[in-house]
């Protein structure tokens, strides 16, 4: 898995852009709010994705998949999981971008609409 691939499959999802942040490095973000990108911070393996989920779903993909989704004490506190580009699957990203996409989606928008999102 390549991160071109997860931003062809990002855009692929409704208002979802492409930016650079304030360090030039590429995020994805649904209506100018994170959704995506790769890690950073110094704590993070290379060639990490990053993505916004909820604590509880992280400690279950955690601990079902740990070869694959793994946290740093820098990530720890935000909800966020960490996966391993080289592990993730096509059906597992697009689990993981449908997951994000729905979390960053405006409060305004509705259960039923962020349920049909999938990509």
């Amino acid at each position: 898995m390549t991160f071109a691939r997860v931003k062809a499959a990002a855009c692929a999802l409704p208002r979802v852009q492409v930016t650079k942040r304030y360090d030039g490095s590429t995020v994805l973000k649904l209506d100018g709010c994170f959704l995506a990108g790769l890690a950073t911070h110094p704590s993070a393996e290379s060639d990490t994705l990053v993505v916004r989920m909820e604590i509880e779903d992280r400690e279950r993909l955690l601990e079902d998949a740990p070869d694959t989704y793994y946290v740093t004490d820098f990530y720890r506190p935000y909800p966020l999981v960490l996966a391993r580009l080289s592990h993730v699957t096509d059906d597992a990203l697009r689990d993981l971008l449908a997951t994000s996409w729905r979390l960053t989606v405006p409060k305004g928008r509705t259960r039923d609409q962020k349920r049909r999102v999938t990509l």
